[in-house]
């Protein structure tokens, strides 16, 4: 049995005052809508300093305190794709949009009027409960299933 596998790993973070929530309008037609800023960890580098690396690039946001809330994941042609979710309410600096998409504050009540991707809302739920910390696509029967643990 092989114990190792390829694997793409990636971020992203609930960045949030109050009730509002900061999204992206993603532009990248793989994964069009609003949803949390992220990207990939580049190698050798630590998961947190990349969470940090990424919102500095996307959101112009100096995150601080990242906390692991989750991991998603699903299959990908010889192999996974893992992305680590973090949440914070500490930052400092003015929100900037970037080549990614628009940065907007959005009012968690105001998510269900908005164009967001997919699985955005069973994302969140995830991330906010803290008795939930794994989101995972599994393909059963040719369809694509979320599996919430």
């Amino acid at each position: 049995m092989q114990r190792t596998e390829n694997a793409e790993l990636t971020v992203l973070c609930l960045i949030h005052r109050n009730d509002n929530y900061l999204l992206q309008n993603r532009l990248k037609d793989d994964w069009k809508g609003w949803t949390l800023p992220g990207g990939h960890i580049e190698k050798n580098e630590s998961i947190i300093d990349a969470v940090i690396r990424e919102m500095k690039e996307e959101t112009g946001l100096d995150i601080q305190n990242p906390k692991l809330c989750g991991i998603k994941q699903f299959p990908i042609e010889n192999g996974r794709y893992i992305v680590f979710l973090f949440h914070t309410d500490e930052f400092l600096g003015e929100v900037t949009s970037s080549e990614e998409g628009e940065m907007v504050w959005v009012k968690k009540s105001d998510l269900s009027k908005m164009n967001t991707v997919n699985d955005l809302p069973p994302l969140l739920q995830v991330m906010e409960d803290d008795n939930l910390t794994e989101f995972q696509y599994v393909i059963e029967n040719g369809k694509w299933n979320v599996i919430i643990k």
